[in-house]
């Protein structure tokens, strides 16, 4: 019996290690993660993701008092990794990434901007913080949100970093949950792969809004 087809194209990833948050989010193999979603919680971001096996790697935390302008990646013991934050007054719909629970400049990790202010299908821009000029884009986001068919690129290149598709279950209908899974290549940050979702959320959110 032939193998069934893989959701993605196979490849190899970027040829050097990819460390953005910390290289102990860095695997040499590729990374399957799970990601849910409570879609009916009002408390917090309520993310939780846990890798093939079911053990749970993060979980992302917001708080009411700031309207949903900032959330926390935080590990299973609670320990915040990264904050996000989005930058308010500003054309491009923009968010900030900071270490731990800190919203300092020195402490800024990422930038992550949309690429035009209109699009039919996403297109966002991620800059690192020593690239102040953001002329060429360090880490591109394009792809569908609402198919959940986002890819994750190097740059303006075609290397793949990571991909995102979505998760039918039977589950996630009956209890109001939205699950994804993200395939995060060898060598790369899964950390930084986690934090640019959790903003791609927030920013289909608003656009639902809008």
């Amino acid at each position: 019996m032939a193998n069934p087809p893989a959701p993605y194209p196979s490849a190899s990833g970027p040829a050097n290690p990819i460390v953005v948050i910390g290289p102990q989010y860095c695997a040499p193999y590729p990374v399957d993660l799970s990601i849910v979603k409570k879609v009916m919680s009002i408390s917090d971001g309520n993310f939780v993701v846990a890798d093939h096996q079911g053990n749970v790697l993060f979980k992302v935390k917001g708080s009411l008092l700031t309207l949903r302008d900032r959330r926390v990646l935080i590990d299973p013991a609670g320990n915040p990794i990264v904050t996000l934050r989005r930058k308010i007054m500003t054309a491009h719909d923009r968010w900030q990434a900071f270490r731990g629970d800190s919203i300092e400049e020195k402490d800024l990790i990422f930038q992550l901007r949309r690429s035009s202010l209109i699009q039919f299908k996403t297109k966002l821009d991620v800059f690192l913080a020593h690239n102040t000029k953001e002329d060429v884009c360090d880490y591109m986001v394009k792809g569908s949100w609402t198919e959940r068919s986002c890819v994750i690129y190097e740059g303006e290149s075609d290397t793949i970093v990571a991909q995102m598709h979505k998760k039918h279950t039977v589950q996630s209908v009956l209890i109001g949950k939205d699950n994804f899974a993200v395939t995060v290549y060898p060598n790369v940050d899964y950390a930084f792969i986690v934090a640019l979702i959790v903003i791609l959320d927030e920013i289909n959110e608003d656009a639902n809004e809008g």
